[in-house]
Order: structure tokens, then C-alpha cells, then sequence
């Protein structure tokens, strides 16, 4: 069987314990899906000079936020890492100087939605890093790489967010017009299967300069679009924009 790709939208780390609309989705997501043979995440919290994969078979659960409450600190996920499925991606980009390493783990890109998409951590999980040196259509051309792992049982997962502007962030469930607009035309665009317009996003200038100010939130969204068969459905999930300026969307193809 074909796995499924998946982009979710994790914004606030406290979507790792809350009860909310957007854990909700994310727990219905995770009931659909078949069982997978590990999951390759590709997070916005890692990012690397040249790309790594994370190759320890026992990766840690790090807490790479702060002034949360103490209960989100002590959150644990133990899942399995898998240094084998590591070795094979990068055989799979070899042209790429994949490093292999064994120190980073599972940040909360990863966890907080792994938590909530198989909460018993019985699945292998390895992380792809994010090369900050390569500009987005590279990010594209790696996760097309990676297409393979599909058929071989392996759930890929981007996890970031379409719109993400902390600098422009309000503590309450509103969204600002221009967040809801991008969030809206990036819809519009892939539904359209226009997959060069959204890696050429600066191209929509101030309205981007606002929804990505940095990249890394919006990169994985381009793995998981990367790996879109043609005429493979897309379903989307939690279509909100939260907190003023953080796109929830979450999209599963296939």
C-alpha cells in the first residue's frame, strides 16, 4: 500500500496536551491513516547546515520552547528511532551529503503531533533536517527523493506552518486579514496542483514578507507537496488561522 503524506500545522507547543479543535484533528487524522512502518518527519524546528536524518535508535524528546507550563516540559514521547530506514534515505539522496546523526532526537515539531497521530510511541520515528544554505525549490527536489519510501511503508510528515509571523502574534483566537489571505491563496494553489507559484512564494511580496517573515515553517509544506502523485486527492483539516498570525491548516494527500 501507498502511504499517505501529510503536512500538519503544529503551532503552539500546548497543542501537545490541550484539548482543542486542532488535537482533535489531528487524533482523527491518525485513526484514518494505516499503520505505518516508521514515520520520516520533516520538522521546522531542525535546521542544519547541509541536510542530516537522525540515525540513534533510542532518539530524546526535546523541549525546544520555554515558558510553557512545567507539565509540557515533562511530556515524554519514546519512540524508537530507526538507524536502518536512516542509512536507506541517504542512499535514496546520496547526491544530497546527507549526514547521518546522533545527537539531535525528536523536537516538538515531531512529538506534539506524533503524540496525537499514534500516542502508544511503538513506531519508528526519524527526523530530516532542514539545509538553512539551500533555497526552497532544493527543499522541493529532496522530498521528490524521497517519493520511494512511500510504497515502502514509511509515513512522511512536514510539520510547520503556512502562516507563521510570531512577531506579529496576539494571545487570543483571532487572525488578521492578510494571514487569513495567504493562508486562503496557498489553499487556492494547491488545489490548483500549481506547485511552482508556492515554492516561488516571495513572488506575492508584502502579503509574504507578513505570512513567512522566516522560511522554516513554510519549508516542510513543500516535502509533503513534493510527494503528490498526479490526480492524488488532498483533504484538509483544521483550516483556521489562530493567535493572529499562525496558519492551523493541515492537509493529508493520498
Amino acid at each position: 500500500m501507498r502511504m499517505p503524506v501529510l503536512f500538519i500545522g503544529h503551532g503552539n507547543p500546548m497543542n501537545a496536551v490541550e484539548d482543542n479543535a486542532f488535537s482533535r484533528a489531528w487524533i482523527a487524522i491518525g485513526r484514518e491513516l494505516p499503520r505505518p512502518e516508521a514515520v520520516l518527519c520533516i520538522s521546522a524546528h531542525w535546521e542544519t547546515d547541509g541536510p542530516a536524518v537522525t540515525a540513534m535508535p533510542k532518539p530524546r524528546t526535546i523541549h525546544d520552547f520555554y515558558g510553557f507550563p512545567r507539565f509540557l516540559h515533562e511530556q515524554q514521547y519514546p519512540a524508537p528511532g530507526s538507524p536502518s530506514l536512516a542509512e536507506r534515505i541517504r542512499a535514496m539522496v546520496h547526491g544530497a551529503d546527507l549526514r547521518l546523526d546522533h545527537e539531535w532526537g525528536l523536537d516538538h515539531g515531531t512529538w506534539a503531533v506524533m503524540r496525537r497521530l499514534f500516542p502508544l510511541a511503538d513506531i519508528p520515528v526519524v527526523q530530516l533536517s532542514l539545509d538553512r544554505t539551500r533555497p526552497p525549490t532544493d527543499h522541493y527536489e529532496l522530498g521528490r527523493a524521497l517519493a520511494p519510501l512511500r510504497d515502502r511503508g514509511i509515513l512522511i510528515l512536514g510539520s510547520g506552518n503556512i502562516v507563521h509571523n510570531l512577531g506579529m502574534l496576539a494571545w487570543e483566537n483571532s487572525a488578521y486579514d492578510w494571514a487569513v489571505e495567504f493562508d486562503e491563496l496557498i489553499k487556492g494553489r494547491i488545489l490548483a496542483g500549481d506547485h511552482p507559484a508556492i515554492i516561488n512564494y516571495p513572488q506575492w511580496g508584502d502579503l509574504a514578507r507578513l505570512a513567512v517573515p522566516t522560511n522554516e515553517h513554510y519549508l516542510p509544506l513543500l516535502y509533503a507537496l513534493a510527494l503528490q502523485e498526479e490526480g492524488e486527492p488532498i483533504q484538509f483539516a483544521a483550516e483556521q488561522v489562530t493567535l493572529g498570525s499562525v496558519s492551523m491548516r493541515s492537509l493529508r494527500i493520498g
